[in-house]
């Protein structure tokens, strides 16, 4: 038996990443937004607190509840991030 892998892709790229820390009402965020060529113009955002990551455009910051379910958050929670997350995407 083989232990041979079948890549789907294997490849590098030069990427920004910010990291960035804020209160919102009632929490604090810690996040790294990577800004990379991959994902058509959206950023990946990792919420460093918990792991969660999400690929993020416009487009899924007005989609009903895309936040809460990507980063297990409060609809207040979502909506200070999404606030945030505005000036960035």
């Amino acid at each position: 038996m083989t232990n041979e892998l079948f890549y789907l892709y294997d490849e590098t790229e030069e990427t920004s990443t910010r990291f960035v820390s804020f209160m919102g009402k009632a929490n604090r965020f810690d996040l790294a937004i990577t800004t990379t060529n991959r994902f058509y113009g959206k950023k990946l955002v990792i919420n460093i607190q918990n792991g969660r990551s999400a690929i993020i455009g416009e487009d899924d910051l007005d989609e009903e509840g895309y936040l809460e379910y990507a980063f297990q958050l409060s609809a207040e929670d979502a909506e200070d991030l999404r606030s945030f997350l505005h000036t960035v995407v």
